[in-house]
């Protein structure tokens, strides 16, 4: 049994050996250094991986129109701002034999139109909707016998209205009129040249354009056409109908009203991208005709038929304007311009320009 004394001795080494290991213990927490704990969950974080460049497409832009042939004496089923000079030289043959031992002599015709057209906005989207125009024509003519004459002939105007019918068709709808300020009128055609050359005209322009040389009368003229254009092909068929009314010199032209009808045919196709070619069969025939030609007097006839044919270049001229010309070789099928008659030859030299 210990004494008080030797209680007091073992309870102070207790404690001191107790302090010590407590001691030991913080030095050692002391000098580890501390590592953060990752939760067994979390997944190291893995190396940016480039994302792979991605392409945008470009904004869809509307395909372009089909290309169009554009005919050498049918209307054009479009409605645009267009400028366009179409020149015939026509080459012929009297068709009566002169006095004495039977010879022919040749004549040559320029008979030149210039049209001018302007679409009103908002009225068709393209080629689409309505566009008031004009027709200037002139004539000069070396007939085989004679003098021959230079002369202004009647005005035309009008409007071409032109609808998208889809799939490919198209439709336009002609309304115009004839303005009888024409030279040549007033004295007969034996004693004009003025006069002559307006007779002359109208066969250099296949008899196609019967209203601008009948200077003395007022015509009225519906129209209308139907054609296709696709896959670099154009059909397109006219149907154009005259109405004339005498107006002045009743004592020299003694019929009262004519009555006039053309059609035709034009089958265009683009051979590459700046270059087509065209085909055109024409007919014209007089539903109630002039004095003459009931009495079928020389150089006349009811009908006729003509046929044409020949390439057009297609050349852009910047700022959305493109230019058309293009060249034909034309001739008469039957009667008066057949070659068993006046044996018609024509060059018909278009330059259109639409902007």
């Amino acid at each position: 049994m210990l004494s008080s004394n030797g209680r007091k001795a073992a309870l102070c080494c207790f404690v001191f050996t107790l302090a010590t290991a407590v001691l030991r213990t913080a030095s050692a927490d002391d000098a580890a250094p501390a590592t953060p704990a990752t939760p067994a969950t979390e997944a190291p974080p893995s190396p940016p991986v480039a994302e792979a460049p991605v392409d945008v497409p470009p904004p869809a832009s509307k395909p372009a129109p089909p290309p169009y042939s554009i005919p050498w004496q049918l209307r054009a089923a479009a409605a645009t701002n267009a400028v366009r000079l179409d020149t015939a030289f026509a080459g012929y043959e009297n068709a009566a034999p002169p006095s004495g031992p039977y010879t022919k002599s040749g004549g040559f015709t320029v008979a030149s139109i210039l049209n001018a057209s302007v679409k009103i906005p908002g009225t068709g989207a393209k080629w689409a909707g309505l566009a008031p125009l004009v027709r200037v024509a002139v004539v000069n003519d070396s007939p085989p016998t004679g003098s021959g004459g230079f002369v202004f002939v009647n005005p035309i105007v009008g409007a071409n209205y032109a609808v998208d019918l889809g799939s490919g068709l198209r439709a336009a709808f002609f309304l115009g009129g004839s303005v009888p300020i024409g030279g040549g009128g007033d004295a007969l055609p034996a004693k004009s040249g003025a006069a002559d050359a307006r007779n002359a005209g109208i066969y250099a322009r296949s008899a196609m354009d019967n209203s601008l040389f009948a200077v003395n009368d007022f015509a009225v003229i519906p129209g209308v056409d139907l054609a296709y254009v696709g896959g670099g092909v154009t059909v397109q068929a006219e149907a154009t109908l005259f109405q004339l009314f005498r107006v002045r010199n009743d004592d020299v032209q003694k019929e009262a009203t004519k009555t006039n009808f053309t059609t035709g045919l034009h089958v265009g196709y683009f051979l590459a991208a700046p270059l087509s070619i065209g085909a055109e069969l024409r007919y014209q025939r007089w539903l109630n005709a002039p004095i003459a030609v009931d009495q079928n007097k020389p150089n006349t006839s009811v009908d006729t038929l003509t046929v044409a044919l020949g390439p057009r270049f297609h050349i852009p001229l910047g700022g959305g304007a493109y230019a058309r010309p293009g060249v034909a070789y034309a001739m008469g099928l039957n009667q008066v311009m057949s070659a068993s008659a006046m044996n018609y030859h024509i060059v018909q030299v278009d330059i259109p320009v639409i902007f």
